[in-house]
């Protein structure tokens, strides 16, 4: 393979995970209108784990094996009930481009998650989580002392558990699945965590009152682009990536990511976000950019 393909490649992944992820949260906006969260969700993987399944097989004929079906139950549990599902409990409080700040704390988690598990970490990429850190505590601040439209402490808990189990998702692939072609991978993913997504939906009563009929064209379209475009695209492009570089440099999606969610919220939502709230972000953003640019030069190095 020729660099200039290679490097083709990479802007084209890159491009998928950074724009279209960053539309992803105006989805789930959309989707909420008119479907229960953890509905949306897994309607949305299973849909989009069949697609993916279904293409993957007509270039196969063995199924994959058990073992494989197991690694990709535990890190589509961890991707898509304890990150995605979480986070569309959530967003129906919080705007979608706040959500995407805090979700952009998942390079974070990574570092951590690696520290924690006895993998040594350069002194510099820890220093560069002070700013994030920081950020995050600032905005949660701001939208828990706000007296008009306060946020509950629980919600900003759940948006950072879901960008924790993200990350555990991502170290887990990394280590343990990284030999299952992304394709498989994301499609038994995807199917995995859409059983655990709609057993946990009857368990939560969302089937009592729901009726298909109650779905708009504009919640449809919403869980579309998250299946089709979210679900086929993104997340083959993510795994992919992660069997290519590192979980770091992958997750700097998360960079562009609420800058995308913000334009959208604000242009199609009528969102507002304060300025403590774009200082907390900008705080945020800093620390990925710093832990790109770590992660690039030990690289090279």
């Amino acid at each position: 393979m020729s660099i200039g393909t290679r490097r083709a490649q990479l802007i084209g992944a890159f491009g998928a995970i950074y724009l279209l992820w960053g539309g992803t949260y105006l989805a789930i906006a959309l989707g909420l209108q008119s479907i229960p969260p953890l509905l949306l969700i897994g309607a949305r993987s299973i849909l989009g784990g069949a697609v993916l399944l279904g293409f993957s097989q007509l270039r196969r004929l063995t199924p994959r094996s058990r073992e494989n079906w197991w690694h990709a139950a535990i890190s589509g549990a961890l991707l898509f009930i304890g990150c995605h599902g979480t986070l569309a409990y959530a967003q129906r409080y919080v705007p979608s481009g706040l959500s995407a700040i805090f979700l952009a704390t998942i390079p974070f988690w990574i570092v951590l998650v690696n520290v924690s598990t006895g993998q040594s970490e350069a002194l510099r990429r820890l220093l560069a989580l002070v700013p994030g850190l920081a950020g995050v505590a600032l905005i949660a601040w701001n939208e828990t002392s706000n007296t008009h439209n306060s946020l509950p402490i629980g919600v900003i808990l759940l948006l950072l558990v879901s960008s924790l189990s993200w990350a555990l998702g991502s170290v887990y692939v990394q280590r343990r699945a990284a030999h299952i072609p992304p394709h498989d991978l994301a499609g038994m993913q995807l199917l995995c965590g859409s059983v655990g997504l709609f057993v946990l939906s009857h368990l939560a009563g969302e089937w009592i009152d729901f009726s298909p009929r109650q779905v708009s064209i504009v919640s449809l379209g919403g869980m579309l682009y998250l299946a089709l475009l979210g679900s086929v695209v993104g997340n083959t492009a993510y795994l992919w990536l992660l069997d290519r570089m590192s979980a770091p440099v992958v997750a700097t999606y998360t960079f562009v990511n609420p800058v995308v969610a913000l334009m959208l919220g604000a242009w199609i939502l009528d969102e507002r976000i304060t300025m403590l709230s774009l200082t907390g972000a900008a705080l945020v953003i800093s620390s990925v950019a710093a832990l790109l640019y770590f992660a690039s030069a030990d690289e090279r190095a």
